[in-house]
């Protein structure tokens, strides 16, 4: 007992700070930010870089926080997450609310005096998406769950295109569409790889419940999806060649490791392709970036 005082009154802000999952947001807000350079050809001014990003990390770190809250249970039974810091008791349920609460807040406060009311509404609905939605419901309901959940998470550059334009456009909406088809192929990887974990906690995910081989075999399916929706943006002519091939090669990638994982006998495989799925998604979205500015400096010479 004297062990769980002392993990309770030891809070310090890095607990505070994981309880925003600090990694899966940075990669939320390098998609939100390239979102936002891709929606103009002119330069976005400082204001909306700095704060647009800030109201929707926010946001996103208040959705974060409210999934450890939620399942503060199941992450105590799982070896991933059981140092979680409510699993733990460092920090009580009452006291993670209120940051949730305050820190939620403060993201919407920022977006809708800075920004424009689009954006916030927009990144309200994917908070809640992410943290009831998803969370309370179809994360213990159904094998699809990050299937149907996906798109709360893929809303990002979505999220960044309307700070700047105020308006959404299709060619955001193939952003979006591009994380929300990356999304079941990386998660699935990892709940491969953490199958046990899953079992343990009563959670459906697709290896539980129909088996490794036949969520390996979606995992191919999906990834095959996902290399052709990356070509559509190409197809419509929002980035050209330097896009397409680095599409292509980081999609050839994507399908190699995701074979890998269905004919191969490595049993890290999937951690291997989960960690590839992250570098994937940086990598294509940085590439865009420089496509945008290369077909932009053409068009002026």
């Amino acid at each position: 007992m004297p062990q769980t005082e002392t993990k309770i009154t030891g809070v310090s802000w890095r607990d505070y700070l994981e309880l925003c999952k600090p990694n899966v947001v940075a990669l939320m807000i390098l998609t939100s930010l390239i979102g936002m350079l891709l929606a103009t050809d002119q330069m976005v001014s400082l204001d909306i870089l700095i704060l647009g990003n800030l109201g929707i990390a926010l946001c996103a770190g208040s959705a974060a926080a409210v999934n450890h809250i939620v399942d503060r249970q199941i992450d105590d039974k799982m070896a991933r997450t059981h140092n979680r810091p409510i699993a733990r008791g460092r920090i009580k349920p009452q006291q993670a609310v209120l940051f949730a609460l305050a820190t939620g807040l403060l993201g919407m406060a920022v977006l809708l005096i800075f920004i424009n009311q689009i954006t916030a509404w927009l990144t309200l609905a994917s908070s809640i998406g992410y943290a009831f939605i998803y969370t309370m419901y179809l994360k213990r309901a159904t094998p699809q769950n990050i299937v149907i959940g996906g798109l709360a998470g893929a809303a990002p550059p979505l999220l960044g295109w309307t700070a700047v334009t105020g308006e959404i456009h299709y060619n955001a909406l193939l952003l979006v569409l591009i994380i929300y088809a990356w999304t079941p192929p990386h998660f699935w990887a990892l709940a491969i790889h953490r199958k046990d974990d899953y079992a343990k906690a009563k959670i459906p995910m697709l290896p539980v419940t129909h088996g490794e081989q036949y969520t390996k075999i979606n995992i191919v399916l999906y990834t095959l999806l996902l290399i052709v929706i990356t070509v559509m943006p190409f197809l419509t002519g929002m980035f050209g060649w330097l896009y397409l091939t680095g599409a292509l090669l980081l999609g050839a990638g994507f399908l190699y490791w995701s074979l890998v994982m269905l004919l191969g006998q490595d049993d890290q495989s999937g951690m291997k392709t989960f960690k590839y799925s992250i570098t994937y998604l940086m990598v294509l979205f940085c590439i865009m970036l420089v496509d945008h500015y290369l077909i932009e400096t053409v068009k002026i010479i």
